[in-house]
């Protein structure tokens, strides 16, 4: 499955990017963050706020986080950016807490961007995973929404073997228990719960409670949950 390929160019989606474009030398968060903000800045007189889906350039990820919902945000849309570099955001996160919380250092697995061939595919099978599920999480995606966000992850380039395995998550049951079983590591459990927190808006009660239930189930602190929450707070 090419499952990297699509997670990249999903990122880049989060600064409204189109598809394919951008430098060589990799995705450089910061300017992506930058990218968002004026974007957010030339919308800001639109009437009735901002359309989600349209800042983040459309496609399958404006589908996952806005069109569904027809949300409209604010400063909250800069989070996005923050799914350009999930594992190094997740890893910081870390960082701040055993700097605040003495413990015994445990092995805790790369960052999604370290990682090569088998190993960065099945975190990248665990992080889409995430992001569907958190999708699903309000219950508002209904059959017509599942074809449109099929088609645009189509168009994205996924293989006869992803786009089965996408059609089974639209099917499965919503089970945080199920989905933190896939984390290969405590890394990867904090990645999981990184991108369920981007995707969600927090301010729907189910989905905050699928956020809640899941960092239970990935067995993270309440403080390393804090930690990871203010990683994608906009830095405005």
């Amino acid at each position: 499955m090419n499952v990297s390929s699509i997670l990249n160019q999903l990122t880049r989606q989060a600064s409204g990017q189109s598809p394919g474009s951008g430098s060589s030398g990799g995705l450089d968060v910061n300017r992506m963050v930058d990218s968002l903000s004026s974007q957010l800045k030339g919308a800001q007189g639109a009437a009735g706020g901002i359309d989600l889906k349209s800042l983040l350039g459309g496609g399958a990820l404006g589908l996952m986080v806005g069109s569904k919902r027809g949300r409209k945000m604010g400063g909250k849309a800069l989070k996005y950016g923050a799914l350009a570099g999930v594992g190094g955001l997740a890893w910081k996160a870390y960082q701040n807490y055993q700097s605040n919380n003495a413990g015994e250092a445990t092995p805790q697995g790369q960052p999604v961007e370290q990682l090569h061939g088998q190993a960065q595919e099945r975190r990248g099978l665990e992080i889409l995973q995430a992001m569907i599920m958190a999708a699903r999480a309000d219950g508002h995606i209904d059959a017509n929404e599942r074809a449109l966000l099929t088609s645009e992850i189509e168009k994205l380039g996924a293989d006869d073997e992803l786009q089965a395995w996408i059609q089974q998550q639209f099917d499965a049951p919503l089970d945080a228990a199920a989905l933190a079983r896939e984390a290969d590591s405590p890394q990867a459990a904090r990645e999981i719960y990184l991108v369920s927190a981007v995707i969600i808006d927090d301010q729907n009660p189910m989905e905050r409670a699928w956020l809640d239930q899941l960092a239970n189930e990935l067995q993270l602190p309440q403080a390393m949950t804090l930690e990871l929450d203010r990683q994608i707070q906009p830095k405005v």
